[in-house]
């Protein structure tokens, strides 16, 4: 069964960090690359970055580069996105999901989520 666990949400305040955690099981995760979804209240699924199956490449949105890091350990089948300088428009459920290396990727499946609120 293939299960990925999104940890490491919160509240923080503008401008703080925060590092997103996805532990993966049940797949061959050094075969996929991997990335970060989000969904802000009453908006729809954005994707935020993504990182080849072996981590040589990143791929950022243009509202997440300069801020965010992604990176993934193949050894322990997790994945990590760092981000800094956090704004309030980046509130969102965070999903992390297979085959999510850009935009058009099909993100699933994906785990549960983990909750990011920015706000003073």
């Amino acid at each position: 069964e293939v299960k990925l666990v999104e940890s490491g949400g919160g509240l923080v305040q503008p401008g703080g960090s925060l590092t997103l955690s996805c532990a993966a099981s049940g797949f061959e995760f050094d075969s996929y690359a991997m990335g970060w979804i989000r969904q802000a209240p009453g908006k729809g699924v954005e994707w935020v970055s993504g990182i080849s199956w072996n981590g040589g490449r990143t791929n950022y949105a243009a509202s997440a580069k300069g801020r965010f890091t992604i990176s993934r350990d193949n050894a322990k089948y997790t994945m990590s996105l760092q981000m800094n300088s956090l704004k309030p428009e980046d509130t969102a459920v965070y999903y992390c999901g297979t085959d999510c290396f850009g935009p058009r990727d099909i993100c699933s499946p994906r785990g549960q989520g983990t909750q990011v609120t920015v706000s003073s």
